[in-house]
């Protein structure tokens, strides 16, 4: 019988890009060293533009890098798959760790991306129901994306991340980034400007919808100083791991 752990709330923007795509980071590792399952929320929301690749994306077929550089837009890599971001003010963050101890379930990667896009979905099609999941991971209004995930998976434990864009400048989108390389089906080609869109839910409601989703039972204060602290340095602020490909 799959174990039971409370789903905990880490309401927790730091002060640097780095520093909070570490901390997604440290969370999955602080939860694979542990002895229990751990299941975690955080929400998050950056204060300035930031351009975020996949770890396996190539920088420069999908990002603008001269437009970035010119406007101080910084580009991270995280560790996680999938294609380029941008967020920024008007962009909600939320990274869930899963146990597979109490979701054995998700190591099917298929299962893991239905279970998490649908559970978001129905809580957030109370306030808006025509939200759709469409692609491998997207939820979309009207066929017109506001959220792209990506996931990484561990041993014991997985990290699953996001963006909701609801009040995003959405013209720096196709101003940072370049068209991409791979699309799903149902963008059929079409450029940035007409395939993005925000979700017309205020940025409280938006919370409140994600916590009742995921049945939050408490909230943690503390978190993986440390290892977040280490990460950033070593890892995110370095242009070696930014530039790898």
């Amino acid at each position: 019988m799959p174990s039971v752990a409370k789903m905990q709330l880490l309401d927790l923007t730091l002060p640097t890009p780095a520093e909070n795509l570490a901390l997604d980071e440290a969370l999955l590792e602080q939860a694979e060293q542990g002895t229990e399952p751990v299941e975690l929320l955080r929400l998050w929301e950056p204060t300035n533009p930031l351009v975020v690749i996949g770890r396996a994306s190539k920088l420069h077929e999908e990002v603008d890098f001269a437009t970035c550089d010119k406007r101080g837009v910084p580009v991270l890599r995280r560790s996680s798959g999938g294609a380029t971001i941008v967020t920024g003010p008007g962009c909600l963050m939320y990274a869930v760790v899963l146990s597979y101890e109490v979701h054995p379930q998700l190591s099917a990667l298929d299962v893991c991306h239905r279970y998490v896009m649908q559970r978001i979905q129905t809580a957030l099609a109370l306030e808006v129901p025509e939200v759709d999941f469409q692609g491998t991971c997207d939820l979309t209004l009207h066929g017109r994306k506001f959220s792209g995930n990506s996931l990484r998976c561990k041993r014991t434990h997985l990290i699953y991340h996001g963006t909701l864009l609801y009040d995003f400048d959405l013209t720096l989108i196709s101003e940072l980034l370049q068209t991409p390389p791979r699309m799903p089906d149902y963008r059929e080609g079409r450029p940035h400007e007409s395939f993005v869109t925000n979700v017309p839910i205020p940025r409280d409601i938006l919370r409140k919808r994600l916590i009742e989703a995921w049945e939050i039972d408490g909230q943690q204060t503390d978190w993986p100083r440390a290892a977040t602290e280490k990460l950033a340095a070593e890892k995110y602020t370095n242009p070696q791991w930014t530039s790898m490909r």
